[in-house]
């Protein structure tokens, strides 16, 4: 069991490395328009996610462990609004607004930092 841990915890933080590096790649070279990688990256880190909370959900219930992961999610389904919205946006030729793009890399560090500093 471990060793799978390790592994999902491996493709979680594959996930939030793409979804952050795409974002960045386009923050400080690109257009800062919304990319597909960006969704890729969403859901694996969102899929990889929700595969640790659910043992861990089994192994330690707590009322702290489920408002972390709430968070977390709630985090991540904002992420994934904002890019839909901006993506929409995009499709029909209009700008992505810079509050809006900026916002996705501030949140995707925010929800890195929740996993990260939160116990």
């Amino acid at each position: 069991m471990g060793t799978l841990r390790e592994i999902v915890v491996f493709l979680h933080i594959i996930g939030f490395a793409t979804l952050f590096g795409a974002w960045a790649t386009q923050a400080f070279g690109g257009k800062k328009q919304f990319t597909q990688l960006m969704n890729v990256g969403l859901a694996i880190a969102g899929i990889a996610g929700l595969l640790l909370a659910w043992p861990m959900g089994l192994f330690e219930p707590g009322a702290g462990f489920y408002i972390k992961i709430t968070v977390k999610l709630v985090v991540l389904i904002v992420i994934g609004a904002l890019i839909g919205i901006g993506m929409a946006r995009q499709k029909r030729g209009e700008a992505v607004p810079a509050g809006m793009f900026w916002s996705v890399g501030v949140l995707a560090l925010l929800n890195a930092g929740l996993g990260l500093f939160w116990h």
